[in-house]
C-alpha cells in the first residue's frame, strides 16, 4: 500500500478551502522565519512593556511547537491548534505587522494628553452615547 509524507501530502494539497488562502509549499520553515522575525522586531520595544512579555511568550511557545514538529505538519498544526498551518502562518504575519506598528507607534510610552477623569474605569454599565 502506498503511504503518503506528509510533506508529500502537502505538496499535493491543491486548496484550504478559505477564500484568499492559498497553499503554503512549504509553511513550516516559513512560519519559524515569521516567529523570529516578530521576536526580533519585539526585541526593540521595552522589557517593561506588558505588549512585549505577552506576545513573546506566545511567540516562543509558537516556535518551540514548530521546531518540535521536526517538519511533521500535522503535529504542528495540532499542538498550535489555530486550523490549517496556513492559517497560523497567516496569524504570525498578522502578528509581525502588529508587532512593527506597536514599535511605529511607541505604545509604551505614556499619553500625550490626561485621560479625563474617570475615562478608564468600569461602571459595570453600558450607556449609549446619542
Amino acid at each position: 500500500m502506498f503511504r503518503l509524507t506528509r510533506p508529500l501530502a502537502q505538496a499535493l494539497k491543491r486548496t484550504t478551502g478559505i477564500t484568499g488562502l492559498a497553499v503554503h509549499p512549504d509553511p513550516l520553515p516559513e512560519l519559524t522565519k515569521t516567529y523570529q522575525s516578530t521576536l526580533s522586531v519585539l526585541s526593540t520595544i521595552p522589557q517593561s512593556s506588558v505588549y512585549r512579555q505577552g506576545v513573546e511568550a506566545l511567540v516562543n511557545r509558537k516556535l518551540k511547537i514548530v521546531e518540535a514538529a521536526n517538519g511533521d505538519i500535522a503535529a504542528a498544526e495540532s499542538q498550535l491548534n489555530e486550523g490549517q498551518i496556513e492559517e497560523a502562518l497567516d496569524i504570525a504575519s498578522d502578528e509581525l505587522k502588529l508587532a512593527a506598528k506597536m514599535v511605529e507607534w511607541k505604545a509604551w510610552e505614556p499619553l500625550e494628553d490626561k485621560p479625563e477623569l474617570g475615562q478608564w474605569e468600569y461602571t459595570g454599565t453600558y450607556q449609549p452615547t446619542s
